[in-house]
């Protein structure tokens, strides 16, 4: 049985483990041995605990992760450790760690630090003809101008062949929710690999991951190519979804519905992936990945002279989208939330995902706070906020005892709401700030009396 080594066990790197671990030959026996690897701190361990145990280590709403995991335990092929000496006999190390963009100077930088550090623990440990799969996303360049020099170093220092080194990109596409290990194995990828037997290896592992019959894979001719074709499809949806944000003012302050309009739109094939008004835009990729193009410009490629404003406005645009709600909010509230009583529906960066990273409700909720007004928090996924360090609550509380309300995640179990009978006990001001209720719930709240508005809507 070969074996794949997968370094950091976050939202992708433990969910890449359990899809690897559950690839299977045509007897039923598993395909590779999988180690997961995570550093030895308190976050790290419990990731580890939790693969070592074969669960999954973050709530989830795909059932078939948990199954997955679960048969990986019959195998007896999945386990995780904080010992990186597990690489050593690795036929395949996937590279999963996270890499932020630091803007709080005039530039955007990217401190490569920790990354340079942990992919020269892959050189000092594999063998000579591993395949090293980098699925991070990062500045275009990183390959060739930080991946491959630290790892020929590496081999040099050891007194092997530093050209004997299988090196990959092929970024992911994990959509955390109700379909995440299938957004590995069923979704198309794209790789290239440093040189030709590379890309081949590259090739041969993802066509046993993915099912490539339905999903084929895209080889490209360089790895900057690669890297550049996450980064770019990534500012192209943090730009569609801020063009939509101007549109969606003019159909509030014209009155007619902007999600009508876009459906409309849609039906016409070479426009049918336009976005829609939303609370905001959070999670991991959107909010960074932007920055990264020109990160990699000016610091590994040496164009020092080219810009991506439209990119790049466009992560300042999405930024801004949860203070357009909290605006509206006060509107109705009658121009102040000063000691006002707000319940904030979803937390979570996105729907169906117990997630909070950079979640645009923490805009929202950090401002109202300094406005004067006390938030509740209520999400059916989480039951503590990290970042914040609230209580999240379950269930709504009575609605006489709140003045507004704010559906910020469209959840699965918020378009469910039996709003009617939670309206009996009170009318407060409700926006719905990411088409989260139905036409028929819009339409209870009007009836029940509460004052009511939609982001992206110039009525009910």
């Amino acid at each position: 049985m070969k074996s794949v080594c997968v370094q950091g066990l976050g939202f992708v790197g433990a969910a890449m483990a359990i899809a690897v671990s559950s690839i299977r030959n045509d007897d039923g026996s598993p395909v590779y041995d999988v180690t997961g690897i995570d550093l030895p701190t308190e976050e790290g361990r419990a990731r580890i605990a939790a693969v070592d145990a074969c669960r999954f280590p973050f709530e989830t709403t795909d059932g078939l992760l948990g199954k997955a995991a679960a048969a990986a335990s019959v195998a007896g092929n999945l386990r995780a450790t904080d010992d990186p000496d597990a690489m050593a006999d690795a036929d395949v190390v996937i590279v999963d760690i996270n890499l932020d963009v630091d803007r709080s100077a005039d530039v955007p930088r990217v401190d490569l630090a920790a990354f340079r550090q942990a992919v020269r623990t892959i050189g000092e440990r594999i063998r000579p003809g591993a395949l090293v799969l980098i699925e991070t996303t990062v500045p275009p360049g990183t390959c060739e101008k930080v991946v491959t020099p630290v790892l020929q170093l590496a081999f040099e220092e050891r007194g092997l062949d530093p050209d004997d080194i299988l090196l990959a990109h092929s970024f992911e596409r994990v959509m955390p929710g109700r379909e995440y290990l299938r957004s590995i194995t069923h979704y198309w990828r794209v790789y290239a690999g440093r040189t030709q037997e590379a890309s081949d290896a590259c090739e041969a592992f993802l066509t046993r991951l993915i099912d490539t019959e339905a999903y084929p894979l895209t080889r490209l001719d360089s790895l900057v190519a690669s890297e550049t074709a996450k980064v770019m499809e990534n500012s192209y949806r943090a730009a569609n979804i801020a063009f939509v944000e101007e549109w969606a003012r003019f159909a509030e302050a014209a009155g007619f519905d902007l999600f009508q309009v876009i459906d409309a739109i849609r039906l016409r094939p070479t426009h049918n992936n336009i976005r829609q008004p939303g609370f905001g835009v959070g999670g991991y990729c959107l909010t960074k990945d932007p920055f990264l193009a020109g990160i990699g410009a000016r610091d590994l490629i040496g164009c020092r002279d080219l810009s991506f404003p439209f990119s790049e406005q466009a992560v300042q645009v999405n930024e801004d989208m949860p203070l357009v709600s909290l605006e509206r909010l006060q509107t109705l509230l009658g121009g102040t939330l000063e000691g006002k009583r707000i319940l904030v529906m979803g937390v979570t960066y996105r729907q169906d995902v117990a997630d909070t990273r950079y979640s645009p409700s923490e805009t929202f909720v950090k401002e109202a706070q300094r406005r004067g007004g006390e938030i509740l928090a209520c999400d059916p996924l989480i039951d503590h906020w990290p970042e914040l360090e609230m209580k999240v609550l379950e269930g709504p509380p009575p609605a006489d005892s709140v003045d507004g309300v704010v559906f910020a995640v469209p959840h699965e179990g918020f378009r469910m709401f039996n709003l009617v009978a939670w309206l009996e006990a009170g009318q407060p001001a409700i926006l719905d700030a990411n088409n989260v209720l139905t036409r028929d719930q819009r339409a209870a709240a009007v009836d029940a009396g509460c004052i009511f508005a939609s982001i992206g809507r110039g009525r009910a």
